[in-house]
């Protein structure tokens, strides 16, 4: 993104000098302009949003889903479950006769069954499993909710029945597997992986049930899928779904004003505004499960000081950044998810915007006269991150009035997360999007001590008392139980001053008049299934 996007006209330009991309054959073909590239296609390696949409949300599908509209988990793979009175144990129904897909070396002999569900979780929580082995970036989402330790055995009931035991109860665990990480792969296309020596294809090849196969990608430029004619919810209304990677967010506008695409993904909000007014287009919005940080890396001299991550919070003017940079479409953030969400401590107050006393609690941790630290940001923008650059350099200026000396370092998406994860940044702008309304989708994955070995904690912050409150919260179904032990540890993540929490957005995307059938997710995730473009 530019300062006040000075280069939109230079882009604008840019785009109409291209030449266009053709769609299918066909009519019925949904392009899709999208932001950056997915990391890659087996999901449960990944926990970038752009993966899971690229992945879990077209070519795969999860024992349950949960359903945004309804606000509750419902089924899909799995059409009923039973839970046992001490929560222990949770027995899943699968769905007869769904057909995995297929590609040019790999032509399925059966439907879906029970062993494909043990598959995939074993491959998880089993260390001893060869597919454990052969994937050496590890498995982020489980090992930061710590599946292995919380599931005891996932056990083949006979071909239709899946049982899962936990070692103790989890009011999560149920829509924790509505998450991407929990998409059920295929045993046999694995199995014959192994055979052939190509288990790289697992990731470059994916196989799924989902209602879209894949096709082909071209990185950094295009992926391609066509319908599932056999997805067990119905064929989908477009013949192929294509993702064009579109990382400039005034290109993406302009793409789906001219016809080029269908739909663009995380508009800026200036784009927002012109769509409206413009009759060939409509805007998608909803208030967004998300939450914008900037991540503070307590592991990182001298940012394990809480007095000097306190100052950086204080010395930070986040009005005039979400106004600027998400200029409308945003609501500034207090805490680590967004207001309206059960639990939420509105008694845990904001740092006060304060120079004099970010300068004092600094002279107080021995850096009267500052220091030198990193901002990490990406290039491109996002809907958690509209303006990269103006962003980074608002939080430059604003720290070089407490004397802090920050170097920014633009670093693209993938690597920003894979370098990130391994905790190498300072001062980290970062986005996390909950998959479901449950506050724990923020607090385990961001503040649990099993989320630094894991790396989606950014902040590398393990402490045993905010640990357990995040654990016990999880240990029963009592609403009210859980809110206090969640606001106990809201407060400690303020008081310790982890993030500098920045906005709660607004999800928006911009769509051709008669593109019928999207509906914007609070979670940030996409299915294209009902999607028609006219």
């Amino acid at each position: 993104m530019r300062r006040r996007y000075r280069h939109t006209l230079a882009a604008v330009l840019t785009v109409l000098s291209l030449p266009l991309i053709p769609l299918a054959a066909h009519a019925k073909a949904l392009t899709v302009c999208t932001e950056a590239s997915p990391e890659g296609f087996d999901v449960v390696r990944y926990n970038s949003l752009t993966t899971t949409n690229a992945s879990a949300d077209t070519v795969f599908n999860r024992l349950v889903e949960f359903d945004a509209a309804q606000a509750k988990v419902v089924p899909s793979l799995a059409t009923k479950w039973e839970v046992s009175p001490d929560g222990l144990t949770y027995t899943f129904t699968l769905r007869p006769n769904v057909a995995f897909h297929s590609n040019a070396d790999f032509k399925p002999t059966r439907a879906l069954n029970a062993d494909d569900v043990v598959f995939t979780f074993d491959r998880m929580l089993n260390p001893d499993a060869p597919w454990h082995k052969l994937t050496p970036s590890g498995f982020p989402h489980a090992q930061s909710l710590s599946l292995p330790k919380l599931i005891k055995s996932v056990q083949k009931v006979d071909a239709d029945t899946v049982r899962f035991t936990l070692s103790e109860p989890d009011a999560t665990f149920l829509s924790m597997l509505s998450m991407g990480f929990a998409s059920i792969y295929s045993a046999e296309y694995a199995d014959k992986l192994v055979a052939t020596n190509k288990t790289d294809d697992l990731n470059a090849r994916p196989i799924g049930t989902g209602p879209f196969a894949f096709r082909s990608y071209q990185k950094d430029a295009i992926v391609r899928f066509d319908a599932n004619k056999a997805y067990f919810a119905g064929k989908p209304a477009s013949d192929q779904l294509i993702y064009t990677i579109v990382p400039d967010a005034a290109v993406r506008a302009q793409k789906v004003k001219v016809g080029e695409c269908q739909i663009a993904l995380s508009p800026k909000p200036l784009d927002v505004q012109a769509a409206r007014s413009d009759k060939a287009l409509k805007v998608v919005e909803t208030p967004a499960f998300m939450t914008a940080f900037v991540a503070i890396n307590t592991q990182h001299k001298p940012l394990d000081d809480k007095r000097v991550r306190q100052a950086l919070n204080m010395a930070f003017d986040k009005p005039s950044y979400v106004k600027q940079v998400f200029e409308g479409t945003a609501t500034p953030a207090v805490n680590v998810y967004p207001p309206n969400t059960w639990s939420y401590a509105k008694t845990v107050a904001d740092y006060p915007h304060s120079i004099e006393k970010a300068k004092k609690l600094l002279a107080d941790a021995g850096f009267p006269n500052g220091f030198d630290t990193t901002i990490w940001t990406r290039p491109s923008g996002s809907l958690l991150n509209p303006n990269p650059k103006v962003g980074a350099e608002m939080l430059q200026a604003d720290l070089a009035k407490i004397g802090v000396r920050a170097q920014i370092r633009t670093v693209e998406w993938g690597e920003l997360i894979r370098r990130g994860k391994a905790g190498e940044h300072d001062l980290l702008f970062m986005g996390w999007s909950g998959d479901n309304g449950d506050p724990d989708n923020f607090l385990t994955p961001q503040f649990s001590c099993a989320a630094v070995t894991s790396g989606t904690n950014f902040a590398r912050f393990c402490d045993s008392n905010l640990d357990k409150l995040i654990a016990d919260g999880k240990r029963t179904h009592d609403i009210a139980a859980r809110t206090v032990k969640y606001q106990a540890a809201q407060k400690v993540i303020k008081d310790d001053a982890l993030w500098i929490p920045l906005a709660h957005p607004n999800a928006a995307v911009i769509t051709r008049a008669g593109v019928t059938g999207y509906q914007v997710s609070p979670f940030g995730r996409q299915y294209f299934a009902n999607v028609e473009a006219k």
